[in-house]
């Protein structure tokens, strides 16, 4: 299944069996490295929140789970943003930006593989986040991230949507061999794209972004 450039795909995230994120972006190239996606500022976004208003991040994890959940409309409010997804592999790498949308650094999101689904008049990646991160610095030196989250989260393994915490800190580190060697896509590529000033944003969702998760295996 490949995305033709310009088509809108929306990048979904899915907390267990719940969506917990959906990102609507323009395909730019999808070929044998992979899928990458153009996602700006602005953009409609659609996230998931306790129903008293707060989100994932605004209390302990063990408060999250005793909560309803509902999902809203809101907007990007990050800055403009290339995400790689590589095939066959377990993290996406975005291209982050500052104010004047000059390359700022890499952000490698360890996450389950994406899922591929194609509806016709829509279609999607699904992915499961795994919460733990990699910061990567223009230099490629790099840090972890939210190694806090990712721990406090293991501790419910009830509720909590990564069951292999191993795997996922291995993936990272492959991930790390590669920022270390500045291989791709850590060797420059992409690092100076601008998008064509005549695209549009997305200032709404498209219908059929809550299409139930592609199955895993």
């Amino acid at each position: 299944m490949m995305f033709a450039p310009g088509r809108t795909v929306l990048y979904r995230n899915i907390d267990g069996p719940r969506l917990a994120s959906v990102r609507p972006c323009r395909v730019i190239s999808d070929d044998e490295r992979g899928l990458l996606l153009w996602l700006a500022r602005g953009s409609a976004v659609v996230l998931e929140m306790a129903t008293d208003g707060r989100g994932i991040r605004d209390m302990p994890f063990a408060e999250w789970i005793g909560l309803s959940h509902h999902v809203v409309p809101a907007t990007w409010q990050g800055p403009s943003l290339l995400k790689f997804i590589p095939r066959d592999a377990d993290h996406s790498v975005w291209f982050f930006r500052d104010d004047e949308d000059r390359f700022k650094n890499w952000y490698v999101n360890l996450e389950e593989r994406a899922l591929r689904w194609d509806d016709g008049h829509l279609a999607g990646v699904d992915v499961i986040d795994q919460d733990l991160d990699i910061v990567v610095r223009p230099d490629r030196t790099w840090e972890w991230k939210d190694e806090d989250e990712f721990t406090e989260r293991l501790a419910f393994p009830g509720h909590y949507w990564v069951h292999d915490e191993a795997a996922v800190r291995a993936e990272g580190l492959r991930v790390v061999k590669a920022i270390e060697a500045g291989e791709f896509p850590f060797d420059g590529t992409w690092t100076d794209f601008r998008p064509d000033p005549s695209w549009p944003v997305l200032t709404l969702v498209p219908e059929g972004w809550d299409r139930p998760p592609v199955p895993r295996p």
